[in-house]
């Protein structure tokens, strides 16, 4: 596996290790629909919560969460919409994002977007 595999694994597991920590139950993670994913399925209060988890190793270019395009979106809405028919789900969902970055001293610090798609047009 590369590196950069290695890190969003890392990432991954932080955002789960911290939706826990602040009481979200995780229902699923990595769910796959034809080629869509959704990083982390998770549920609080009643909402079901779709979580994109972005990574990287500097911010220099771009943040994490600018990298969730119009074409992603619609990629994870697909992915989400098929989770909710197939566990037959009717709660509200929330779609949010999750960045990891590295702070001054390097520590991985989680930056959490919480409805983070209702500023996007998916149209």
């Amino acid at each position: 596996m590369a590196d950069h595999n290695d890190f969003g694994k890392i990432a991954e597991d932080m955002a789960a290790d911290y939706l826990q920590k602040n009481g979200y139950k995780i229902l699923v993670r990595n769910f796959r629909f034809q080629k869509a994913e959704v990083d982390i399925i998770a549920e609080k209060e009643g909402l079901i919560i779709i979580v994109e988890v972005k990574a990287r190793s500097t911010d220099i270019f771009l943040l994490p969460q600018e990298a969730v395009t119009k074409t992603k979106i619609r990629s994870i809405v697909l992915a989400a919409n098929h989770y909710l028919e197939k566990f037959d789900k009717q709660n509200e969902v929330r779609f949010d994002i999750i960045s990891v970055l590295p702070d001054e001293n390097r520590n991985l610090t989680i930056d959490h977007i919480a409805d983070a798609f209702q500023a996007f047009d998916a149209n």
